[in-house]
């Protein structure tokens, strides 16, 4: 796994007539020790959420419900788009790499996995200091 690029992760699937069940085992499924999980829910049709970039920290986001997508914006300027909605994928993305979601459908809950507890230090927060940083 390049962990300089943001890239789909696939989760086990256990398929069964009853119902299908996916799992994460810290790192035998994402590259990063879990020091924190929290969950986005109730979105307002229209609204945006995220628009940041962490200096350190690793995440992964899922669509547990619904879908959504996530545009990922890299130090070069290049940007990529994900289109997220199946709770067996999930979105590596990588320190240093912008990151907003939109298009949340009706009771989509996302779900972020990261690296490091939360820490307001290791937020960049405006868009123009992030592209600034740019190593060109």
């Amino acid at each position: 796994m390049n962990l300089e690029q943001p890239q789909i992760i696939q989760f086990p699937k256990i398929m069964d007539a009853r119902g299908n069940l996916s799992f994460i085992q810290n790192m035998d499924h994402v590259p990063f020790e879990i020091k924190r999980t929290f969950w986005i829910y109730d979105v307002p049709g229209g609204m945006q959420r995220g628009g940041h970039a962490y200096k350190s920290e690793q995440e992964v986001i899922l669509a547990l419900s619904g879908s959504f997508d996530v545009t990922i914006i890299n130090l070069k300027g290049e940007k990529f788009t994900f289109c997220l909605n199946r709770s067996y994928f999930g979105l590596y993305v990588p320190p240093l790499h912008w990151r907003q979601m939109d298009n949340f459908s009706t009771n989509a809950v996302s779900m972020h996995i990261s690296s490091l507890p939360f820490d307001e230090r290791d937020y960049i927060r405006d868009l123009d200091t992030f592209t600034s940083m740019n190593p060109s």
